[in-house]
């Protein structure tokens, strides 16, 4: 395998989907991070690819635990008051190592693994089944307990409503459902994720501003609409800029409702918008995916 890997995606979806075979998760609602257990030391990466080992040393140095040759794929979460808290896991993932540090001793960080997509006896095992996979990761780490953990997994419907509903006090935003036979594929939305949040995954079309900190996004709604976002908080500025900077444009243009954008030649990637907020011409985006 080579560093970065692709990491898998989920479509939103409304209610559990049908027919047998599916199980479901806690979706944890941290940073997406996949731990890379090298030979000699440890390496964290996001969706995107980038290198966040500094922002997560409190998890880096405990999965030195595990066996060389070892891909995970999981949230890194942080508890505030016995609840899992977002905000807290973005402002560590786009602090610097210093201030990262300084978080990680107030508020230190869990990781909630639900995928190996690599095992130091069966090398890359993303051809497996779910099932398959899901038995290696707890193999690896029945042992270790604590920073790192695997996410409890159920193919009981009745047990999954009952974590939908009695989890979102713990800071829980839903449930991913996972089919027992498909494979591990990056970059393609192979889950289904079901949430509380009234939210709507939304493509970027365009922006303002610069391509490294966009002030707004020009987003492509699931209607076909296009509508431009409030003003990005710095954090979500920051990682939308990631995926940004390269992107060819295409020159100005508008939304429907008048509002100039700089276009993207291709569509960018995908955010998560307050579906409320599409009612009106400026979206509110929450997160990018």
């Amino acid at each position: 395998m080579e560093y970065p890997a692709p990491l898998a995606l989920a479509q939103a979806v409304s209610s559990p989907p049908a027919g047998p075979g599916w199980w479901a998760e806690p979706k944890f609602d941290g940073h997406r991070v996949a731990i890379w257990r090298l030979q000699d030391s440890v390496r964290l990466q996001t969706r995107t690819g980038r290198d966040v080992t500094s922002q997560w040393m409190d998890l880096a140095l405990p999965a030195m635990q595990l066996r060389p040759a070892t891909v995970l794929d999981g949230e890194a979460v942080v508890y505030l008051g016995g609840r899992i808290d977002f905000s807290a896991a973005q402002a560590r993932n786009a602090s610097r190592p210093a201030r990262a540090r300084a978080l990680a001793e107030l508020r230190p960080a869990t990781y909630a693994a639900f995928d190996v997509l690599r095992h130091p006896d069966e090398g890359d095992v993303r051809h497996l089944p779910y099932l398959r996979r899901r038995e290696l990761l707890l193999e690896l780490l029945e042992d270790l307990g604590p920073p790192l953990q695997v996410v409890p997994a159920t193919d009981d419907r009745e047990t999954a409503a009952v974590w939908y509903e009695v989890l979102l006090d713990q800071g829980i935003e839903g449930l991913v459902w996972k089919h027992a036979t498909s494979t591990y594929r990056g970059n393609q939305r192979i889950w289904r994720k079901q949430r509380h949040a009234d939210t709507l995954d939304a493509t970027v079309v365009g922006f303002t501003g610069p391509h490294a900190r966009p002030h707004a996004l020009a987003v492509r709604l699931p209607d076909g609409r296009v509508a431009l976002s409030q003003r990005l908080t710095s954090v979500l500025a920051t990682q939308v800029g990631e995926r940004l900077v390269g992107a060819t444009t295409t020159g100005r243009t508008r939304t429907p409702e008048g509002d100039p954008y700089r276009a993207l030649a291709e569509d960018g990637p995908v955010v998560e918008v307050l579906a409320g907020s599409t009612r009106h011409a400026v979206v509110t985006v929450v997160r990018a995916r």
